[in-house]
């Protein structure tokens, strides 16, 4: 009989990952509470870059709609030159949506926006963020954790099956577990705000002296709003006035003669860049996502979107396990997500060092479509399969038709918490058992589904009798031929109850 004073998964940290592992398990069904020791919500822009993949996911969780409603594409960015005369370059490379990938550009939302739309999306699922609660230590049980938290409340102590720290950088967790955070000072310390302007077009992302680290200003206008956020590198020592008054003065040593009014200061900041790793990802029961594994230059957009995806890997995974899945599932987080957070600080720090150029160009390498697990241990190819799409790589989209003649999406089979296994083909007796936790699709002649003009069998390099398994975070588990259907059952095994 299970213990009612034991929630499933605490979390600590309800940024950008909090809030995406919140809402997978609150549509899991998993018990769980989410705390941040902020008094409230973060107020600032800081991650304003979601990638084509972090749009996928967002898709998946039911609010991408939400985000495009009160985004905007980036805008061209104008240089401006000491003569007074500008050229205009886009900073991003310019793709249509593609059958396979109908995210293709990033979409810019500050960040407080974007964890606002998270948080009402929790709240249709039932739960919220608990602030200005202070996990203040915690210690492992045999089958579950106890931790202490601090409010004004008074002390709390929660039991819980499970520990998530995606409590930023300076992760509290992290240094409790003596979990190393290993890598480099960037030698950058930088201003980020959030103002209100005059005197600016909001037609383009305005940058001042590129090229100059020591007098570099950028200004981005946000979508919706009457803000531009401040980017610039500052001195690394000594106090840097984050007033309006002080922002004004720095605004007008680094765009001389532009006569541009600061009128309103809604966040400000300093930060000094690094690029650090955590030595691990798991201690037992106590797992780090986001942040607290691992943090990033700015440069690229990478930070939140890689946090949001180290969640998304995450969440399915102790859902199977607290659900009767083997615990052993639960390896496989580090062994996905940490490669791929080593990767993009590798990418960040590259184009850190094209930035101190004044280099801002940026292309498809950010957008994280490319990113797989091919040598994961949940990756299961067919024995001699070579094809434009296997095991680990993301499942691209698809165009199908019903049986009823209607158009489908593939995504639109993939939408939700499950597994889903495909079928092309076969004949309905080799396909796997429907399960809990399963969808079973055949698409073929006598299917529920069709595939026009053969675009999935293109994309997929599919053959008749052929079955796709795609994982519930859009990852391709196992794409294997008619006679290997039976490796299926096993490997389904270690992923599903």
């Amino acid at each position: 009989m299970e213990d009612p004073d034991i929630i499933d998964v605490l979390m600590c940290g309800a940024g950008a990952a909090g809030l995406t592992l919140a809402i997978d398990l609150a549509r899991r069904g998993v018990s769980f509470r989410l705390i941040d020791k902020l008094p409230a919500p973060f107020a600032g822009s800081r991650g304003k870059g979601i990638q084509p993949r972090t749009l996928e996911v967002f898709e998946d969780l039911g609010m991408v709609d939400r985000l495009f409603a009160i985004g905007g594409s980036y805008p061209p960015q104008r240089l401006h030159h000491d003569d007074g005369h500008h050229d205009d370059m886009q900073g991003f490379s310019v793709a249509d949506p593609t059958p396979q990938e109908p995210y293709r550009m990033p979409l810019m939302v500050p960040q407080f926006r974007t964890e606002a739309v998270m948080r009402e999306r929790l709240a249709e699922l039932g739960h919220a963020p608990e602030y200005g609660r202070e996990l203040t230590g915690f210690e492992e049980a045999p089958d579950h954790v106890v931790a202490h938290i601090a409010s004004d409340a008074g002390p709390e102590t929660i039991r819980c099956r499970y520990l998530v720290g995606g409590d930023g950088g300076r992760s509290f967790v992290r240094r409790t577990l003596g979990i190393d955070f290993p890598g480099k000072t960037l030698g950058v310390r930088a201003v980020v705000a959030d103002i209100a302007l005059d005197g600016l077009s909001r037609d383009a992302w305005h940058r001042f002296n590129d090229g100059e680290m020591a007098r570099q200003l950028g200004l981005c206008p946000l979508p919706h709003t009457d803000l531009f956020q401040l980017q610039a590198p500052i001195a690394r020592e000594g106090a840097f006035d984050l007033s309006l008054t002080g922002l004004q003065a720095f605004i007008d040593d680094r765009a001389p003669g532009h006569g541009f009014t600061v009128r309103r200061v809604d966040w400000a900041s300093t930060y000094e860049m690094n690029a650090r790793l955590a030595d691990r990802y798991r201690d037992g029961r106590v797992f780090l996502i986001g942040d607290a594994a691992h943090t990033h230059p700015p440069t690229g957009g990478q930070g939140l979107n890689t946090s949001v995806q180290d969640a998304y890997n995450l969440g399915w995974k102790l859902g199977a396990v607290l659900n009767g899945a083997p615990e052993t599932l639960l390896d496989s987080y580090e062994e996905e997500r940490r490669p791929i957070a080593a990767e993009m600080l590798g990418l960040s720090t590259r184009l850190l060092d094209r930035a101190r150029q004044g280099e801002m160009k940026r292309g498809r390498e950010v957008h994280q479509l490319d990113l797989a697990y091919p040598d994961s241990s949940l990756s299961l190819n067919g024995i001699g399969r070579q094809g434009r799409v296997m095991a680990g790589d993301r499942a691209p989209d698809a165009a199908l038709q019903s049986a009823c003649g209607r158009e489908r999406q593939l995504f639109d089979l993939l939408r939700g918490p499950h597994w889903t296994a495909i079928g092309y083909g076969a004949a309905p007796a080799t396909l796997p058992a429907g399960r809990p936790g399963l969808h079973v699709h055949h698409i073929g002649p006598e299917g529920a589904l069709h595939d026009p003009d053969k675009g999935m069998a293109t994309t997929y390099g599919l053959n008749n009798g052929d079955l796709l398994l795609v994982r519930p975070d859009g990852y391709v588990g196992a794409l294997v031929a008619a006679g290997d259907h039976a490796r299926v059952a096993a490997y389904l095994h270690i992923c599903l109850a």
